[in-house]
């Protein structure tokens, strides 16, 4: 059983030097280097010796990050090392399937938190708490996860929203600038100090993409316009204006070079943070444009032109006090730059206006020379103040989403670092405050509350010491007296108060007190408070002042008579807004104190945090002097055991840092059943179908212990189950997620294999059914053109045959009108009648014609010119004027025979000389012309008796007329 307060076990007197010299012996004489150890845990005795050599030992590595359990130890390198934030190496961590196995980085709890919101098992809001001392490098820190965030939060997937995400991503990062300008200082310890608190709020969709951001500001230290300790200086935009302005802007804001200001000491000192292009830039980013910003800096130029503003004592309490003999230019000048009237801003700083008795009559007194100082001062942070919340408000508005565009958030809380200066007052009380709560939100949350919930679950488990900063939290803000409670008390007595007077109180009211401590060499009235970090000695001068924060209304009523654009906005002139008469008596409302503001905003800041998961990144700071490559042991002792890291290893390395509901553990690792193999069921065991089937969640311990068997059976890991909860370590996490992940390809297999299954059966359906289709549609194409040659056909043939019949029956008719005429005595057939004159001459045309047709087709080709008229003027039996063309003339027409066809034979069988005529080969009956065949002989014979078919034969085959007439086709 580990038993360890700040590193020193109960026996502490054994653990001499030498024992410890023994111990880093073999460590540094082990295996592995302890540079190269990751993970303080593993870091073996876990001593405060041990620890701080091996981060001495990675330091010097230059290795700035390593982790110790729940917790990131990150070590200011106080150099620049561009190559550790690149965002190559971002999207490195991001796309690693397991960033913690790569080295210990910012970027690695960056990639958790992103993860975790959108995990399945619990998605939650993140937060990230940044801590260390003033100069470790929270800042920096803050701003690289920003980055981290934009980049791998901004990926959306069409052009538009791209650019959308780009726009969001640049208004997000360019905010930081703005705000470090106008919040950050150089301090004796860092020369980028953060002087106010923020929470920034990431604001993640559905997709986990960033949509905007929201900023909360905590307590700005606006008394560092007009007081500035020693070695320290102003707020770094009045350094960026005073160096970076050019010459006309020098003169519209009355800046001249080498000009001295009293609130701007040490202006020869030049910073990184001095440069005035980049917070102009930032702020044309996030839609502040030139004529504003020009505004805005000219209220600061008259801020410090009023800072020149000194009183003389005037020696009579009845008279103002006078302007010392240079600032009275001062005064114009301010008066100038803020839009106000001169006379005016000189008669508020000097006189005070009261109101007294219960006509509320108004008095009017001279002030004094510290009054006068302190209206000047209260006017200046009175500005400052408004025109800083004015900022934080207009950037809201640039990044801030809609609140239905966002359904989850990760959280960046950077507060001011644990500050001990020799001369500390309400600011370093109100920051060291902030401190004990979140260390106490970290012991509460990590160290006691882990170790509490094992109790509670029935685990095994030996309590480790810690230390507990509760007695610190009730010095500071218990009940019913602590501090803040007796300085809120000394604020509404209506009496002046002084400072020793405030120290008599504490010390009285809180004796005994194990956290409160007196320096009674001190020569100031002051108080010890023993902080976890550390004791701080605060001074009880102006304690009671700066918590009042007092604004006289004159001061406001001023301001929104300026005539400046900007001072306007500020401080509106509406008559609603005017703050009523002030009570007297006991009707006086309560004071609303600085103390009491602040303990307000930052309860509602951890009630945020609690609704969250949170992540811790513990800053350390090297050495003071702010060089790299330098690292006194004693200042990292002496965080190492402010902030509880060796507990913390202690704890981190012997518990549960993952703890899941006995019904979330079963609804997301059930289905990692189905990797076991098919078993014969158990009471507790799987369903008989070898737990392929899904069986509800079980609640019982011991009806889930016998499930987690099962479901570790193939995992074997450390897995605790308590009375609601199931606990494991970060591998055993990991074992799950992988098994899961091999279980949900398993079934993203089968799921694949099935469609691509089912779709094959219908593509191959869905092909048969087209083939079927596409034969039916083409054999009735083919019918249907069948039958459309067949209904042509028929419609040729009946044509064809109607032809033949008639050219038969008109070939036989002429032939037997030739005889009958030939035969004057043979007698006529009884049922014969002549045809009518219109047939006949029907008759006529065709038999004279369709000759015409027949040679015209046959002799298409090489038949021209007169040959070619000749047969024309023979067939259609028209007169030629020439005397030649009576050779033509045939001896049918002289004997009154109108035909073209071969006079008939003296014989009974005229086929054998009649154009129609039987084919031998087929037994049709054929016209001449049309593959019947013609005798030598009979065309001799004709053409020699002026036959006109033989004639043209005669002229188209050459001569003779011997050979074949074919037909064209």
């Amino acid at each position: 059983m580990l038993q360890q307060v700040n590193g020193h076990g109960s026996g502490s007197a054994a653990h001499s030097g030498e024992s410890l010299r023994e111990d880093l012996k073999e460590l540094l004489g082990g295996e592995v280097p302890p540079q190269q150890l990751n993970d303080l845990t593993k870091v073996n005795p876990v001593t405060l010796e041990t620890v701080l050599r091996c981060l001495q030992a990675r330091y010097m590595a230059d290795t700035f990050y390593t982790n110790a359990g729940c917790t990131l130890v990150a070590m200011n390198p106080f150099k620049p090392v561009p190559q550790l934030y690149s965002p190559e190496l971002m999207r490195e961590y991001h796309a690693a399937s397991q960033p913690q196995t790569l080295k210990p980085h910012i970027f690695t709890v960056g990639e958790q938190t992103y993860r975790n919101v959108k995990s399945l098992i619990e998605p939650v809001n993140q937060s990230v708490v940044v801590s260390g001392e003033s100069g470790a490098g929270k800042t920096w820190t803050s701003r690289c996860l920003m980055k981290f965030y934009a980049v791998v939060a901004a990926s959306p997937m069409s052009w538009e929203s791209h650019k959308v995400a780009e726009r969001i991503e640049q208004r997000i990062l360019n905010s930081n600038p703005v705000m470090e300008a106008f919040g950050n200082a150089c301090t004796l310890r860092n020369s980028n100090s953060s002087r106010f608190g923020k929470f920034i709020q990431l604001q993640l969709n559905g997709a986990q993409q960033m949509t905007g951001a929201a900023v909360q500001t905590y307590l700005l230290e606006k008394t560092r316009v007009a007081c500035q300790a020693p070695s320290e200086r102003n707020f770094h935009i009045f350094y960026q204006i005073y160096k970076g302005a050019h010459a006309e802007e020098r003169v519209r804001w009355r800046l001249p070079e080498g000009a001295a200001f009293s609130w701007l000491p040490h202006p020869e000192r030049t910073l990184e943070e001095d440069c005035f292009e980049v917070t102009r830039e930032a702020m044309l980013h996030l839609g502040i444009d030139a004529p504003t910003q020009n505004n805005i800096f000219q209220a600061l130029a008259g801020l410090l032109h009023l800072g020149n503003t000194r009183f003389a004592d005037s020696g009579n309490e009845a008279q103002p006090c006078p302007l010392v003999d240079d600032a009275q230019c001062s005064v114009g000048t301010s008066a100038l730059l803020l839009g106000l009237p001169e006379d005016h801003l000189l008669e508020t700083l000097q006189i005070r206006t009261i109101r007294a008795g219960r006509g509320q009559q108004v008095f009017q007194k001279p002030c004094s020379q510290a009054e006068c100082n302190t209206r000047r001062d209260c006017l200046a942070k009175l500005v400052y103040a408004r025109l800083f919340d004015w900022l934080v408000s207009v950037i809201n508005s640039s990044i801030c989403a809609a609140p239905d565009s966002w359904t989850t958030f990760i959280g960046l809380l950077d507060v001011y670092g644990f500050e001990s200066f020799p001369n500390n007052s309400l600011e370093q009380l109100c920051i060291n405050y902030a401190n004990e709560k979140l260390q106490q939100h970290f012991v509460a949350h990590y160290l006691r509350a882990q170790q509490e919930e094992y109790a509670m679950e029935g685990l095994a488990w030996s309590f480790v010491s810690y230390q507990d900063n509760q007695p610190c939290l009730d010095l500071i803000e218990g009940s019913p007296v602590s501090i803040c409670s007796l300085i809120n008390e000394e604020c509404r007595l209506n009496r002046p108060s002084s400072a020793a007077q405030l120290q008599t109180r504490i010390e009285s009211a809180l004796t005994g007190h194990p956290r409160l401590g007196r320096d009674r060499l001190s020569p100031e009235p002051s108080f010890i408070v023993l902080h976890y970090a550390g004791p701080v000695r605060y001074r009880t001068a102006g304690l009671v002042e700066k918590n009042k924060d007092p604004v006289p209304p004159e001061l406001t009523s001023l301001l929104q008579q300026s005539q400046d654009p900007l001072l306007k906005v500020l401080f509106p002139a509406d008559p609603e807004d005017k703050s009523p008469e002030e009570p007297s008596g006991q009707n006086r409302a309560p004071v609303l104190t600085v103390v009491s503001k602040f303990k307000a905003s930052l309860e509602q800041l951890l009630q945020v945090l609690h609704g969250t998961t949170p992540h811790y990144i513990r800053c350390i700071k090297p050495n003071s002097q702010a060089q790299a490559q330098i690292f006194h042991r004693e200042e990292v002792l002496s965080q190492l055991e402010a902030c509880g890291l060796v507990e913390t290893i202690h704890i981190s390395a012997a518990g549960f840092p993952i703890r899941v509901s006995h019904r979330n553990f079963m609804e997301r690792y059930q289905l990692l059943r189905r990797l076991r193999p098919a078993i014969t069921p158990s009471p507790h065991g799987p369903c008989p179908d070898g737990g392929r089937s899904e069986c509800p969640p079980c609640t019982e311990p011991a009806t889930l212990q016998g499930l987690l068997q099962e479901i570790l059976h193939t995992l074997p890991a450390p897995l605790h189950c308590g009375r609601t909860k199931v606990f494991m370590t970060d591998s055993t996490l990991e074992l799950l997620e992988r098994g899961r992940a091999q279980v949900l390809e398993q079934c993203a297999r089968h799921i694949q294999r099935g469609w691509r299954r089912h779709r094959c059966r219908t593509q191959a359906r869905r092909r048969r059914a087209a083939v079927l289709i596409q034969a039916a549609v083409r054999s009735w194409l083919t019918r249907k053109h069948i039958q459309q040659l067949h209904a042509a056909a028929t419609v040729i043939k009946r044509a064809w045959r109607e032809w033949r019949i008639r050219m038969a029956f008109l070939a036989s008719e002429e032939l037997d009108g030739v005889e009958e005429k030939h035969s004057p005595h043979a007698p006529c057939s009884p049922g014969s009648s002549p045809l009518p004159p219109a047939q006949t001459r029907l008759q006529g045309a065709i038999t004279r014609l369709w000759p015409l047709g027949l040679a015209l087709a046959n002799a298409a080709v090489g038949v021209h010119g007169f040959q070619r008229k000749l047969v024309v003027f023979a067939c259609l039996q028209l007169p030629v004027g020439s005397p030649r063309s009576c050779a033509v003339q045939t001896a049918q027409e002289q004997a009154g025979v109108l035909s073209i066809r071969a006079l008939p034979q003296p014989t009974s069988a005229h086929y054998s000389s009649s154009p129609v005529c039987k084919n031998p080969r087929t037994g049709l009956p054929c016209v001449l012309g049309m593959g019947g065949n013609i005798r030598t002989h009979q065309v001799s014979q004709r053409a020699e008796a002026g036959h006109p078919l033989a004639l043209t034969a005669q002229y188209l085959f050459g001569g003779t007329g011997r050979g074949r007439l074919q037909s064209p086709a």
